[in-house]
């Protein structure tokens, strides 16, 4: 066997570890395993890279892992668990920009001469779709961190300016496909960056998750177009697994909420309101407030309880005392499960993260259809720093701008206990009128110091 299809079958070996990896990631039991077999193929195609003959540059290619690596592994590893929507955004956002710049580079290295339709194409796809990416990446970033505020940013005629923005785009791509001039590709790439800050910029509140979905998937679209520029087969399937796969994701979280991807991404959902559509602030009636001491009594005299994680619970850390928290209850005979959105938190699959950290039995994670399944039966459901998930607005009124989202239903569990600090409304903005019902209890302050006097009530009791 010469060595380049030496090469060409680890690559084909890499390729079918990442489909593998994928497979293994749609469930949170076998997703530590999906991720390493993952890595393992990108460790592999990383070696073969480095055994293709007439590979130049080395030394570059070495500072350059190195600075990544450095920046990287310290960055995955220290990141608190409320800011992992932030770092996925991150490196999503540089993954799309560099393959831009590889594109860029590879056009420009090729100035002068005759370049076919095919390869220009190859490039703008690259230069276009990695530059909106990495630009979207970075208002996102940024509107997670709150470096911006996380609202719809919308002003009269945005759309108008947007598409005018999008037709200036296309007709610089035309340029460059007819003069292969390089200074039209660097305009071109300016453009698609103020496109990809245009493009994010209505978008906010609960849509979040989605968005970052769909930036993952436009990452992997311009990852695939580099590979064919390169004339690489790995980054072609690389790119083209994450930009089908990202795109299959944004579609079920589409589903998830109950509203279609262009309503998500041109409809500037976000604004105060209340779930009957009126302005915030307006109330729905009296609340009724507990202690510790009395929910976790009814709590530890329950048959089956549920838990329902949200970003509160990952703002105050808190993943570790919810477990402990399950596990007291067990131990008494309580039936425990926790009941998972599919868009709860600010990222997809956040709160299987989160409680993947805390090392929850996987047997008691239950998706949402499981959920609602059992939640007629539930005695007390728990929600913890989750509001938009469990509102009953996406089913009761009509009005609110999240009807028809598909929710937890622990409307319909025998008792309600919201732990929050406030009554302020959730990401989304929306006023939740089942914290007025007269089946719910109110238990204000910091998630982890009221789990854990829930704990001790419940040992107590």
């Amino acid at each position: 066997m010469s060595l380049r299809t030496g090469i060409d079958v680890a690559y084909l070996v890499a390729a079918i570890c990442f489909i593998i990896a994928l497979r293994f990631l749609s469930s949170p039991k076998t997703a530590r395993l999906g991720n390493l077999i993952g890595a393992a193929g990108m460790t592999l195609a990383l070696a073969m890279t480095f055994a293709t003959p007439g590979l130049t540059h080395f030394p570059l290619i070495v500072v350059a892992m190195v600075v990544g690596a450095v920046i990287g592994v310290p960055a995955a590893r220290l990141v608190k668990m409320t800011a992992m929507p932030q770092m996925v955004a991150m490196f999503n956002g540089v993954g799309g920009g560099a393959a831009a710049l590889v594109s860029l580079t590879e056009f420009s290295r090729d100035a002068g001469q005759h370049v076919a339709i095919y390869v220009i194409v190859e490039v703008l796809l690259g230069v276009i779709i990695g530059c909106v990416s990495f630009a979207g990446s970075a208002v996102s970033f940024a509107k997670l961190q709150e470096l911006i505020t996380g609202r719809p940013i919308t002003y009269p005629g945005q759309q108008i300016v947007n598409a005018i923005l999008g037709v200036v785009v296309l007709a610089f791509a035309g340029a460059v496909l007819a003069t292969s001039s390089t200074l039209a590709l660097v305009i071109l790439l300016l453009l698609a960056l103020v496109l990809g800050v245009a493009f994010v910029l209505p978008i906010g509140g609960a849509d979040v998750p989605v968005l970052i979905s769909l930036l993952n998937s436009f990452t992997g679209l311009a990852v695939a177009a580099s590979g064919f520029v390169l004339h690489s087969t790995v980054l072609v399937v690389a790119g083209t697994l994450v930009g089908a796969s990202g795109a299959l994701l944004t579609r079920m979280m589409s589903l998830a909420m109950g509203r279609s991807l262009t309503n998500i991404l041109f409809s500037a959902f976000g604004a105060v309101v209340t779930a009957s559509g009126s302005t915030e602030g307006s109330g729905g009636g009296s609340v009724r407030a507990g202690t510790p001491e009395d929910i976790g009594v009814l709590l530890a005299y329950s048959r089956k309880v549920a838990i329902v994680p949200g970003y509160g619970l990952a703002v105050a850390q808190a993943q570790h005392v919810a477990r402990e928290l399950a596990d007291t209850l067990t131990a008494r005979g309580v039936e425990v499960y926790y009941a998972i959105h599919p868009v709860a938190g600010r990222m997809p699959g956040h709160m299987n993260v989160l409680l993947a950290e805390a090392n929850v039995p996987y047997e008691q994670l239950e998706e949402m259809d499981d959920a609602n399944r059992d939640m007629p039966t539930t005695d007390a459901a728990l929600v913890v720093g989750a509001n938009d998930v469990v509102n009953p607005a996406a089913k009761d009124s009509p009005g609110s701008p999240i009807y028809g989202m598909p929710i937890l239903n622990v409307d319909q569990a025998a008792n309600v206990i919201f732990l929050k600090r406030s009554m302020r409304p959730g990401f989304a903005g929306i006023d939740n009128q089942l914290l007025y019902d007269p089946k719910t209890t109110m238990l204000f302050g910091d998630a982890k110091d009221m789990l854990n006097q829930l704990v001790a009530a419940v040992r107590a009791a």
